[in-house]
């Protein structure tokens, strides 16, 4: 089912499901980018190279949370990196920095539920299996206690989400993902070394 109905519903739901998402959430998406724009100098939003399905890149969005061009000074390797902002800091425990991923999902550069994007070149030749699907603003890893795996668990996990995809695997993880997204987040994502 996998490569025939299954995922044209799965993209039908998606646009649906963001088109809505996007129209309620278009109060709180406006005081954000006011509050962001009000609090440090730069754009609104923060935009980068990722590698989407069968690794075509494409440009994910999310609400700027650091100093602008923070970038520039390597990754965040603590939660109190001071290029964080304060709003920049709430965004992130509370997942609202990745609101504007609801255009990457209108645009099919990505999916509601899928594999997370992760920058080109960061898998290896046994992992290259979960970029069969679109990358998705949430995933199996990510209602799997992230932060105890190891990154070649997770890209394990990543590539049995793959395997194992149905719109019902799907549904299971959304549901699960709701208390996730309550759940203060005050442990960091690291880059793989």
């Amino acid at each position: 089912m996998r490569h025939g109905i299954g995922l044209a519903v799965k993209r039908c739901v998606d646009i649906a499901a963001a088109l809505v998402l996007l129209l309620v959430a278009l109060l709180p998406i406006a005081v954000i980018a006011t509050v962001i724009k009000l609090q440090s100098p730069g754009p609104v939003f923060f935009r980068q190279e990722r590698a989407g399905r069968f690794g075509r890149t494409f440009r994910i969005f999310k609400f700027r949370s650091m100093v602008q061009d923070a970038e520039r000074s390597g990754p965040v390797m603590s939660v109190k990196d001071p290029r964080i902002t304060a709003v920049g800091r709430l965004l992130r425990r509370t997942s609202l920095d990745e609101l504007p991923q609801l255009l990457n999902v209108l645009r099919g550069d990505m999916s509601l539920v899928g594999p997370r994007p992760l920058l080109p070149g960061t898998c290896r030749a046994s992992e290259v299996r979960r970029l069969d699907m679109r990358p998705g603003m949430t995933s199996l890893v990510e209602v799997s206690h992230p932060h105890l795996l190891t990154w070649d668990e997770r890209m394990r996990v990543d590539v049995r989400y793959v395997d194992e995809w149905s719109l019902w695997l799907d549904l299971r993880i959304l549901l699960r993902t709701i208390p996730v997204v309550f759940v203060r987040k005050d442990i960091l994502d690291l880059p793989r070394v």
